[in-house]
């Protein structure tokens, strides 16, 4: 940030609005540019950048490369970066996002293998009206459960995701439920209380 940058502007938004603007830059080239390059048609079989997602219940017109991860078009073209990259091998599980209700380590898949699906982020799980907190964010928050909190996001995805399979589960099933997730700060403890407590809220 420059001298000229004005003092309410924060690092965030900052950084936000870098990305935003690549972002739009990036789709207006795609957009505007011909069919053809040099003359020559498109390539036999290339895919189609420009593509719908819906993600978060909304339908998001992004340009997406053929190997780009749903983690980076998540974070980098879509700017909701509470998805977290850690290993970036499908190993931590801090980039879990429900795809049709399935926990999935969006790090390990394309993201033009969810055109057609739904894809939920930890940004998609409060009321969007009201802005309640969904019941497992609404445990982790009681319970404090997190250290740094930098795998927060994939955990509590992994357990509303579990839940939907086991909505009463003890303990050792939620751990279970749950084990492809890893801490670094290793209070595995305190995280199953708060995902525990989250279970419970979300049965009233």
């Amino acid at each position: 940030m420059t001298e000229e940058t004005p003092a309410h502007v924060s690092r965030r938004n900052f950084i936000k609005g870098v990305v935003a603007a690549g972002a739009v830059a990036s789709t207006s080239a795609y957009l505007f540019r011909t069919t053809t390059l040099h003359g020559q048609p498109s390539a036999a079989g290339a895919v189609e950048r420009l593509m719908t997602l819906n993600v978060n219940g909304q339908d998001r017109r992004v340009d997406v490369l053929p190997q780009q991860t749903l983690a980076m078009t998540l974070r980098y073209s879509l700017g909701l970066t509470g998805t977290k990259i850690g290993c970036d091998r499908a190993e931590c599980g801090a980039c879990t996002v429900l795809i049709d209700d399935v926990p999935h380590y969006s790090c390990s898949v394309l993201a033009q293998r969810v055109r057609g699906k739904k894809v939920v982020t930890i940004e998609g799980l409060a009321d969007a009206a009201t802005g309640k907190l969904h019941a497992v964010q609404q445990g982790v928050v009681e319970s404090q459960g997190f250290q740094c909190a930098f795998c927060m996001p994939g955990f509590v995805m992994a357990t509303v995701g579990y839940l939907k399979t086991n909505p009463n589960p003890t303990r050792q099933e939620l751990a279970h439920g749950i084990s492809g997730n890893l801490c670094r700060c290793q209070d595995y403890d305190k995280i199953l209380t708060a995902l525990a407590r989250g279970a419970e809220l979300m049965r009233g």
